[in-house]
């Protein structure tokens, strides 16, 4: 009877008992003065089969190694993907932020509180109120707050690892040199600069500081643009041929800085078609040898009194390889890129949106195509590249987008401009290699 009432017991200990007990004996283990009935808690739960309990987890020695947990999923569901791996906030790479405007507010403040290896330590602002509150809503220590004019103060706060510059493109080459002045590691958003030369300097004063440079390339880190890319280059569904690329959205504030030539540098092409551009790229593993370009802008239109409204462009890539690329900034959102090749294409819906991607592909089946829409998890691209940047950092790598990658769009820009003036096509020739990237980003 004792033996049986025992079993009873075992069988009808409960979740909140049982985590209850468990607590005790690990706090008691030590001493070794607690067990249940005789049992431990893993021999406990392997008793309990009947019970709605998780099995203890593979728990490994390294941070950044997953938890492995049981498998539920059947053969015929998508699978899970590991556990999330974040390092310790003591171990993260520390970031300040330059400039609190739409980009910085909504979408890469945010992305921090969502990185594995990065956080917000500081905060940089031309507006003390604005930034007061910013500071307060995200833990952001006074002492860490700093104006436009003490930016180079930054060199003496241990507290700070990179420099993310999210200011008017006209902005960036300054706020690049004296950040890698001040012995800084530098994220820029794009486009990196106003010209190549900016570009050329840009590189040159973080390579003399000794400091990393990465331009913020975020679809290069985006799950489904990525995908895509492995698709054409394994050649999946055959020799690519031709891409037809294009992003355009709408603008309603003329004294909006992106409006102004001497801080944006430009109007369409820099802001939203240079993802076209990029992209191309990066999907082809190739560069442009020629461009063909027209711009348009709506007269009297008071948007695009210095910034052009409309720019379409082809170019031509050592392959054989014409892509069709337009922006325009006044016209509903459109995003999107197709590859079509020799045996079907690949199609990429809210391309360069911060999410909504959609891959879709068709290929010919003998009387029938194909149509399959390839489902991945996104990513929130943000925090993807900050946290890229940042392994780059604990480990020594060269990033991925360095500031070569951006130097080079905006040699292909420049020519884009100069092929819309002349009204012919531009050669260029390059002397980049593959080697510039720094390794293939880590995927989950």
């Amino acid at each position: 009877m004792e033996e049986n009432g025992t079993a009873a017991k075992k069988e009808n200990i409960s979740r909140k008992d049982f985590l209850s007990l468990t607590g005790k004996t690990v706090a008691a283990g030590a001493a070794g003065s607690i067990a249940l009935g005789g049992l431990l808690p893993n021999e406990l739960w392997a008793q309990s089969t009947t019970r709605a309990m998780s099995p203890p987890a593979d728990i490994p020695p390294g941070t950044e190694d997953p938890i492995v947990l049981e498998e539920w999923k059947s053969a015929v569901d998508q699978q899970s993907g590991p556990t999330p791996t974040p390092l310790p906030p003591g171990m993260r790479i520390r970031y300040a932020i330059v400039g609190l405007g739409h980009l910085a507010l909504e979408e890469i403040i945010p992305a921090l509180g969502s990185c594995k290896k990065s956080k917000l330590t500081a905060l940089v602002s031309g507006s003390p109120e604005k930034m007061k509150k910013v500071a307060a809503q995200y833990g952001i220590k006074a002492e860490n707050c700093y104006s436009y004019q003490t930016y180079d103060q930054l060199k003496n706060n241990r507290e700070v690892d990179v420099i993310y510059i999210v200011l008017p493109n006209s902005l960036h080459k300054e706020y690049v040199i004296r950040g890698a002045k001040a012995g800084k590691h530098i994220l820029c958003e794009k486009p990196m600069a106003v010209s190549s030369k900016e570009c050329e300097e840009m590189i040159e004063a973080c390579e003399a500081a000794k400091v990393k440079l990465m331009i913020a390339y975020r679809i290069q880190y985006q799950p489904h643009n990525r995908k895509l890319r492995e698709l054409v280059q394994q050649k999946t569904f055959g020799v690519p041929k031709f891409i037809e690329a294009s992003n355009s959205q709408s603008s309603a504030n003329p004294a909006h800085w992106r409006h102004k030539k001497a801080l944006a540098g430009g109007g369409a092409l820099p802001d939203i078609g240079l993802y076209c551009l990029n992209t191309n790229r990066f999907i082809l593993g190739e560069e442009p040898t020629e461009v063909f370009a027209y711009s348009y802008s709506t007269p009297g239109n008071p948007l695009f009194t210095e910034v052009e409204e409309l720019i379409s462009w082809q170019m031509r890539f050592p392959s054989g390889v014409i892509a069709n690329c337009s922006s325009d900034y006044n016209v509903h959102e459109s995003r999107h890129y197709r590859v079509l090749c020799e045996k079907g294409w690949l199609n990429m819906d809210k391309a360069y949106a911060y999410k909504g991607q959609k891959l879709m592909t068709a290929k010919a089946e003998g009387k029938m195509e194909k149509q399959e829409e390839i489902g991945l998890a996104e990513n929130d691209q943000f925090a993807a590249e900050m946290d890229h940047f940042s392994d780059c950092i604990l480990n020594n790598k060269r990033p991925f987008t360095p500031g070569e990658e951006g130097l080079q769009d905006h040699i292909v820009m420049e020519a884009i401009y100069q092929s819309a003036r002349e009204g012919k096509p531009v050669k260029l020739t390059h002397n980049l290699k593959s080697t510039m990237r720094g390794p293939e980003p880590k995927t989950e």
